[in-house]
């Protein structure tokens, strides 16, 4: 079965590889155009691309879907199934009905929790217990097919989107096996997602991370950590903004208003929060400086 591989960044990346490691015949990659990065604006290639030119495949980077280029090269690449990961883009009908097996998907949440861009930060921000991936057929409606597979994992207490995006990148990546190889024996189910437990997973801005401290723990908490590795939370320490990396709850009461500092020592920077409570943050990043732990950072930064 001849695949088109469609997806852009790590988490895609990983089910690539798992694809070329499995042996099935990878007809063509298309990704998105290398972009610019970083201070010095160079022009980088994505994950997905640096991993599939290592592999001999060959790349396509069309800046468009619907003016006819990227169909006629689909075309000409003749798949009998499409692969989407992270692509990044939606698939006009033409391209969704050109294969014979269809086009699938693999998705960073249970469907039909958390449709949308930004699932597995969605999941951590509104402090879910649980989540998984799920690999599906795809409709013109983004995030609407029929569910193949799916499989669940814990979200640990402190746990990141970083870390949880590396935690699933490979879950997802075992369940695509799966699929494609159900999809070549025709015994891969079709479920429809139950449109009474359909939630959304927007994208994220910058205007989510500055914390307000006027918010439970919990919630600052899961802000700090569903915010990693972009755009992250942040706040004002003695005036410099800082990046807020980590942070832990407390058994702490305190009668100080929200936002003020409660303790700063070797344990860290215990912070105010609603309900007289207060987190202790452990780890940050001031501005134009580097990643320490908060106890470093009062060595040259002391707060009262």
């Amino acid at each position: 079965m001849r695949i088109v591989f469609m997806g852009t960044p790590d988490f895609a990346a990983c089910s690539l590889q798992k694809l070329i490691d499995e042996k099935f015949n990878v007809a063509g990659v298309f990704c998105q155009p290398d972009r610019p990065k970083d201070r010095g604006h160079r022009l980088t290639a994505c994950p997905v691309k640096v991993l599939a030119e290592k592999a001999g495949i060959s790349v396509y980077q069309p800046e468009k879907l619907r003016d006819g280029t990227a169909l006629a090269v689909l075309k000409d690449l003749g798949p009998d199934l499409i692969v989407v990961v992270a692509y990044g883009r939606i698939l006009p009908a033409e391209i969704l009905d050109l294969p014979q097996n269809g086009c699938i998907n693999v998705h960073g949440s249970l469907l039909p929790k958390y449709r949308g861009s930004a699932p597995i930060q969605w999941a951590v921000l509104n402090g879910e217990d649980i989540t998984g991936v799920t690999t599906m057929h795809l409709a013109p409606e983004m995030d609407t097919g029929d569910i193949i597979y799916s499989q669940s994992t814990s979200i640990g207490e402190y746990e990141t989107s970083a870390e949880l995006f590396e935690r699933l990148a490979p879950m997802g990546a075992e369940l695509l096996v799966r699929t494609v190889r159900a999809i070549e024996d025709g015994t891969a189910p079709r479920i429809p997602q139950d449109v009474s437990g359909v939630s959304f997973a927007p994208p994220l801005s910058k205007e989510m991370s500055p914390i307000d401290w006027n918010r439970p723990p919990k919630a600052v908490i899961k802000q700090i950590c569903g915010l990693q590795p972009w755009p992250c939370a942040t706040s004002k320490l003695g005036g410099i903004p800082c990046k807020i990396l980590r942070a832990e709850y407390t058994d702490t009461v305190t009668d100080k208003a929200p936002g003020s500092v409660v303790a700063a020592d070797r344990q860290g920077i215990e912070i105010a929060c609603t309900g007289s409570r207060s987190i202790r943050v452990t780890e940050l990043q001031a501005a134009g400086g580097k990643r320490m732990s908060a106890a470093a950072y009062l060595l040259g930064h002391p707060l009262s």
